[in-house]
């Protein structure tokens, strides 16, 4: 695979800037890196929050072969794991929280935004946006369970190796979905699931409740099942882990 990287000292949004360029490019994958995002983006409406310099931004595209819109989400679950497969290098007690972001215990190490192009049923092109803690000690948003590499091993880490790093696992896992191997990565995702046993407790908007996660199904809706045996399903935005 043929791949490109740029690297930008300041950018709006790495996600923005692989979206704008993304027909400049002739490698089939694209790696956008940034110290600095003056508008950096999270799901929905959420920002993300990054010290210049000492984390990394970053955003990846891709021209998936025939991959219809309704398996949209083994691309997240590839991502996801080719991230987990890097830090688990690095720390122990990494998993991966519905949909998509990377915690470290009960805190969030790493998010992701996923846009798609989208043509007759058929995704033409996946920009994959990541935003990782590395170096990065001190958090002054809002954020409630921020945590960064550096606090948990008490040292910075290259920042360039570890992009590097990823870069490859992406590569692979990439492969691996363009190879048609959906259950490999299933499988791989669902046992990497954070609170993936046990009953812990949910809100969605008819109130609180406690489940356990039976399922990630292809297009990304979430399967509880709450002590009542009810099965609920939510897309993102639609449940909260409490």
């Amino acid at each position: 695979m043929r791949i490109k990287l740029v690297k930008l000292k300041e950018v709006n949004s790495t996600n923005v800037y692989l979206c704008e360029h993304a027909d400049c490019f002739n490698e089939e994958l694209v790696v956008v890196q940034a110290d600095y995002q003056t508008s950096g983006k999270g799901q929905g409406q959420n920002g993300w929050e990054s010290q210049a310099g000492k984390n990394l931004l970053y955003s990846l595209l891709v021209h998936p072969q025939n991959l219809p819109v309704k398996s949209q989400f083994f691309l997240s679950m590839a991502g996801a794991l080719s991230i987990k497969a890097v830090l688990d290098e690095y720390v122990d007690d990494i998993t991966l929280k519905w949909p998509n972001d990377i915690y470290w215990k009960d805190c969030k190490l790493s998010g992701t935004l996923i846009e798609l192009s989208v043509h007759a049923q058929v995704i033409q092109r996946c920009v994959y946006g990541v935003g990782l803690n590395v170096n990065q000690t001190v958090f002054e948003s809002n954020a409630p369970n921020p945590v960064s590499l550096a606090q948990i091993l008490g040292h910075e880490l290259d920042r360039d190796k570890l992009l590097h790093q990823l870069i490859i696992a992406f590569e692979q896992y990439y492969n691996r979905l363009e190879e048609g191997a959906f259950d490999e990565i299933s499988n791989q995702y669902h046992a990497a699931l954070y609170r993936r046993e046990g009953v812990h407790p949910y809100r969605d908007r008819e109130g609180c409740f406690q489940a356990s996660i039976v399922t990630v199904e292809p297009d990304g809706r979430l399967v509880l099942q709450d002590t009542d045996g009810r099965m609920r399903g939510y897309y993102l935005k639609e449940v909260e882990f409490i």
